[in-house]
């Protein structure tokens, strides 16, 4: 490329963003006129934030330079990006105005109706002001979005931006993002419009190219900014101005860059070719590939390949609902330019995927203390057993939440404990757990059930749709590798049912594999081993495992076979089955050695004893909570006792 190389990557951030931050909600019926549509998801939005989400999934450095507003959606929008690894400590929380909102549909290939509720809104109200100098210096790029012009307020604040970009030989990146709308040049319910020519918008716009080193558009937007409606045309009077690098985006064509005279033909300049593949939505290809292209030129790539990452970004999201969190990671982006174009439907290939649901960056659950209390059958028995009420069970599992938070709190285990509760007696539970930043797992299966069954039925996804999304889809399976074909059928029938239905509501899937009764150790963790050969043979790759306690020798071979099978798995807890103390604390320390149990997820053993007391009446709720505390804590002590012993260079109680 003509324009100056990215500065050195030891700065600390590779590109900062300066643009719209929104909220998109997105139709859920596809098809359906906007008038019709009766519900939305909600996804993170605005051109320039989808570019900081999506280089940051590729592995940049990015930042985000906006403000949103002090209420829900702009917290949303902060704790997304953060989560994704963007730093947004630029971004300005506005009490006086409200975070953008867009609302988008999918009628068809071609009809994307779209509205914008961005009069007065927190991103159009960035100040001069709220861009710091000693943060934009330490970026190698600065990359704004044409509609932060579009308003004298933002166009300040950009232009402060620009002016410290270049004191600070910053490298500098136009994205035209060129909307009607939001130029006012059309009534507000015609988002969806791309075009509208408009003498005074192109010659704002070719005020603040000659500013910029690389300049991104699709054609249209070239048309815009050089004034014409024919391309070549537009070319040159853009190049009149601005000696920058010109990215033309040109759809499923791929790209153009001009980096030089313009041609005579837009065929003569080096174009790149994207790969076909069917579009459900163009919303959001063009910051993907935007992303893609950065990602390269940032990651000193060559221009080919730049382009290649490019287009590939732009394919992958055109076939996916959403923007941002349609946006591909590194692996998945990798395995889609592995197989050359090979990929009509990225949306419904396997291993891309399973890539897009798996290997991108998510809280990370080293070391798990999870108390399990997600039992229905045994607390109504352990009720009618000791003349207990059934309707106090939802108080109990209310005060085991406490117990839970308690223990959090005095052995400092933030990121570390974590629960299974169930909906039918848990509910409340649930509700309270939720938002703590704990793991939380909850069941669907009907106890006892084998053949598997779920407890809404076989529309097992209905179900998830009310579910938050940090809640962890829980099946217990009896699986047998050896049973009949008939009854191994209806099983993996099922459990292919559900990790359908897991890969669409986009909740993380635990397993809970138990294997027949045998009293042989040996052949019991054989057929454990054999039953998630099997489980992965057929395809279905859970996010967790939670199995029997296993021989030292079996979990060397099941760190292997997840390994092999599939690398981003999550790994294992250990399950209690109602063992003994003392039976458990052996099964830790022969887990100790593995490199992928992260943990246990013991419940009877812990609430068994002081469940029966206060169900009975014989105990308070703080005496109850004080007990089941305990012996949490206890068993917490007895798995860091166990890694100790395995990994002695572990300081006395912490945490592996």
């Amino acid at each position: 490329m003509r324009s100056p190389p990215p500065r050195s990557p030891s700065r600390p951030v590779d590109i900062a963003c300066l643009g719209r931050l929104a909220v998109d909600l997105y139709a859920q019926q596809i098809g359906a006129r906007l008038e019709d549509v009766t519900s939305f998801a909600k996804y993170l939005g605005g051109s320039s934030a989808n570019v900081a989400f999506g280089t940051a999934r590729l592995g940049l450095r990015s930042a985000m330079l906006a403000r949103v507003g002090d209420d829900h959606m702009g917290r949303f929008l902060t704790e997304t990006l953060a989560a994704e690894g963007s730093d947004t400590s630029q971004i300005r929380i506005d009490p006086e105005h409200l975070t953008a909102l867009a609302i988008l549909g999918i009628k068809d290939r071609e009809t994307f109706p779209l509205l914008f509720y961005r009069e007065n809104c927190a991103d159009m109200a960035l100040v001069p002001g709220d861009i710091d100098e000693g943060f934009l210096a330490g970026c190698r790029a600065l990359a704004i979005t044409g509609t932060h012009f579009s308003q004298p307020g933002v166009h300040a604040a950009a232009s402060r931006a620009l002016a410290l970009a270049h004191k600070h030989d910053v490298r500098t990146v136009l994205d035209i993002d060129y909307r009607p709308v939001l130029w006012g040049l059309t009534g507000r319910a015609d988002g969806e419009q791309r075009f509208i020519a408009a003498d005074h918008v192109t010659r704002h716009l070719q005020a603040i190219l000659p500013q910029f080193d690389v300049i991104v558009g699709t054609e249209e937007e070239f048309h815009i900014a050089g004034g014409s409606e024919n391309l070549i045309e537009a070319l040159r009077a853009v190049r009149t101005v601005s000696e920058a690098t010109l990215v033309v985006k040109r759809g499923p064509m791929g790209c153009s860059v001009v980096d030089g005279p313009v041609p005579a033909d837009i065929d003569d300049a080096p174009t790149y070719r994207g790969s076909r593949v069917d579009v459900l939505n163009v919303l959001g290809a063009g910051d993907a590939f935007l992303s893609g292209f950065l990602a390269g030129w940032l990651g000193g790539e060559s221009l080919e390949r730049a382009c290649a990452f490019a287009n590939a970004c732009g394919a992958i999201v055109v076939s996916r609902h959403g923007c941002a969190p349609a946006m591909p990671c590194r692996d998945e982006l990798d395995a889609f330019l592995a197989r050359d174009g090979a990929i009509r439907r990225p949306d419904l290939d396997a291993e891309l995927s399973h890539l897009h649901r798996a290997a991108i960056a998510r809280k990370r659950w080293d070391e798990l203390y999870v108390f399990a209390f997600d039992h229905r059958t045994p607390f109504f028995e352990l009720a009618r057993e000791v003349g207990g009420d059934e309707a106090r069970i939802p108080r109990l599992k209310e005060l085991l939440v406490e117990a839970v938070a308690a223990t959090e709190q005095a052995g400092r285990l933030q990121g570390h404990v974590g629960l299974l509760a169930d909906d039918r007696y848990g509910q409340d539970a649930l509700n309270a757990a939720t938002g703590r930043g704990w793991w939380i797992g909850r069941p669907v299966e009907v106890p006892g059930s084998n053949p598997l069954e779920f407890e809404r039925g076989r529309s097992i996804g209905s179900q998830l749709v009310s579910w938050p999304k940090e809640h962890v889809i829980k099946c217990l399976v009896a699986f047998d590798p050896d049973a009949p074909a008939m009854h191994r059928l209806e099983q993996e029938t099922q459990l292919h049912a559900l990790y359908d239905a897991a890969k669409l509501s986009g909740h993380e899937l635990l397993l809970e594999v138990i294997p027949p009764n045998c009293n042989d150790q040996a052949h019991r963790d054989e057929l454990t081993l054999r039953a998630l050969k099997r489980i992965y043979n057929i395809g279905i790759k859970p996010d967790w495992w939670k199995l029997c306690p296993l021989g030292r020798d079996t979990w060397q071979a099941v760190d292997a076979l997840i390994e092999e099978r599939d690398p981003y798995c999550r790994g294992v807890l250990l399950l209690g089955l109602s063992a003994s103390v003392e039976t458990l604390a052996e099964g830790f320390v022969a887990a100790a050695g593995s490199r992928t149990c992260r943990g246990f997820a013991v419940g009877r053993t812990l609430f068994k004893a002081p469940s029966a007391d206060w169900l009975a009446g014989r105990i308070d709720d703080a005496t109850f909570v004080a007990r089941a505390r305990a012996a949490f804590e206890e068993m917490i002590g007895l798995w860091q006792q166990g890694r100790r012993a395995t990994h002695p260079a572990l300081k006395e109680g912490a945490a592996a």
